[in-house]
């Protein structure tokens, strides 16, 4: 049991009003990471056509911010569980707006791949400290079960927000300031999380281990790092190098875990059918949904020739169908069981990815929008649940390491996802036949076949834009379907995983 959350007793606390106030707060810290997710994606044309970055560093400027989070989240988790959650997550907040500043203003593809990087620092204390604190604050199931829909509803809100807030700064100011829109909100979650959010922390939480904390970012990182090279250039000895130094620290976190007192994270959750099967599901569902979450802005402008703004309202569909979705997903999963709901919705991303491998250069909206829709209402169904299993299989005083758990497996899927099925685009993209003329640098990039354009002879220029979108959208279909594979992989193992699981007693 935390101690400042329960002085008089949990039946008093379900019943505080404070704790809904807190909840607010929280889902500014949902709000601030989606938010910034959303607008990265908006702002890569700008981006590769200021900095002109290759297509490698472009993957690397998508996906860096990913294998940190996804490195550290596990560490920072626990140490929130240590310090007390909410001291992280404000510390974490403060830094997160800060380091915005500085991806607004960076000026190479090097100095914004390292923003990124540090972003995903600070972003790692963020999450896992909300939902920590949401297992804390909400002792009644079907009260936590809302609360944790709310913070669904709200991540899926951002993804909204993002887009459309980001496309009228983009057609009125520089890229740099779809980051500075971090700045009010973290503001805000800072002076007034201060105030109402109650700490929380496990009382007898042994020392944060730092050679765990070193083996789980190596381990993460180096492994990562290797699929997403062998995936882009193949298999090279230093590739393989990263790769097996990677599954070395793994092995040696695990094992080192097995043996402490009080470890990092109790290997012993993975026992847990609900728990693993709930992680599993998050991993594959954004592994097959981030490719083409990653390339669809780009599709939008780039190839559709939509203004920054209207692309952000044409995504619009899938967070509407996330927020209704996460906001229903408890009560659904009460009614129809854990497994049904978490399996129907991932079948239903995966037939959604399917029909988007029909996508063509000028597909109209109704196609793209209804796909959307459907996407986001699975998704939304399924990372609610899921979230709320992973919650309810652990004690109180684990929240943050087991909520670290759950966001690890969503950005290792992101991660992996831009590797692996944003390779499959940009190996199909590279391979475009343009006229003679066609510059070697409108080869790394949509974007920069795009800037190559301006300077060359409108007929060829127009023959060489052709060529380049015909085949960007092609390897946009094979992305898709590769997607949809994934996805309906995951709900067949979820139907399977999660038998028998439900919200009130997941375990």
């Amino acid at each position: 049991m935390t101690s400042t959350l329960q002085p008089a007793g949990a039946t008093e606390l379900e019943k505080r009003p404070g704790r809904w106030l807190a909840l607010s707060v929280l889902v500014l810290a949902v709000l601030l990471v989606a938010v910034d997710a959303t607008v990265l994606g908006l702002a890569t044309p700008y981006i590769s056509e200021d900095l002109n970055p290759s297509g490698t560093q472009l993957l690397w400027i998508g996906d860096v911010y990913s294998f940190v989070i996804a490195g550290l989240l596990v560490s920072m988790g626990s140490l929130g569980d240590r310090i007390g959650r909410k001291r992280i997550l404000l510390l974490g907040a403060t830094a997160f707006g800060a380091i915005s500043v500085l991806n607004a203003y960076a000026t190479t593809p090097e100095l914004m791949i390292l923003a990124r990087a540090l972003l995903g620092v600070a972003g790692a204390t963020l999450m896992p400290a909300t939902l920590a604190l949401i297992r804390n604050l909400f002792h009644d199931p079907r009260e936590r079960s809302l609360a944790v829909g709310i913070w669904g509803a709200t991540a899926s809100a951002g993804t909204a927000v993002g887009p459309i807030a980001g496309g009228f700064l983009l057609e009125h100011f520089w890229w740099g300031s779809v980051f500075l829109i971090n700045l009010p909100v973290m503001a805000v979650l800072v002076l007034v999380g201060i105030r109402t959010l109650p700490e929380s922390r496990n009382p007898h939480p042994g020392p944060w281990d730092l050679a765990s904390v070193l083996l789980s970012l190596v381990g993460m990182i180096g492994v990562v790092y290797a699929v997403k090279e062998a995936a882009t250039h193949g298999f090279t000895w230093p590739t393989l190098a990263a790769g097996l130094l990677g599954a070395a620290a793994l092995h040696g976190f695990v094992r080192r875990q097995l043996t402490m007192p009080v470890p990092l994270l109790d290997m012993r959750l993975f026992r847990r059918r609900g728990f693993s099967g709930a992680v599993l599901a998050d991993l594959l569902t954004v592994l097959g949904m981030s490719g083409l979450v990653f390339f669809l802005s780009q599709y939008l402008q780039l190839v559709q020739g939509r203004r920054p703004f209207e692309a952000g309202l044409a995504e619009l569909p899938a967070a509407v169908g996330a927020v209704v979705a996460g906001l229903l997903a408890g009560r659904a999963a009460r009614r129809f069981s854990v497994r049904t709901v978490v399996s129907g919705g991932l079948a239903a991303v995966g037939l959604a990815l399917a029909a988007l491998t029909t996508l063509g250069v000028s597909t109209g909206y109704p196609v793209l929008g209804a796909a959307l829709l459907v996407v986001g209402v699975g998704a939304g169904f399924s990372f609610t649940v899921t979230a709320d299993v992973i919650l309810s299989s652990v004690p109180k005083e684990q929240a943050g390491a087991a909520s670290a758990v759950s966001e690890t497996a969503y950005e290792l899927g992101a991660a992996l996802g831009i590797a692996l099925l944003g390779s499959i685009v940009t190996g199909v993209y590279r391979d475009f036949t343009g006229p003679a003329g066609t510059p070697a640098a409108a080869h790394e990039s949509l974007g920069a076949a795009a800037d190559s354009a301006t300077k060359m002879p409108a007929h060829t220029a127009e023959q060489m834009l052709d060529a380049a979108r015909e085949s960007f959208v092609h390897g946009l279909q094979l992305a898709s379907g590769a997607g949809a594979a994934v996805l309906l992989t995951a709900s067949l193992a979820a139907w399977f995983l999660l038998k028998g699981q439900n919200l009130e007693s997941a375990g």
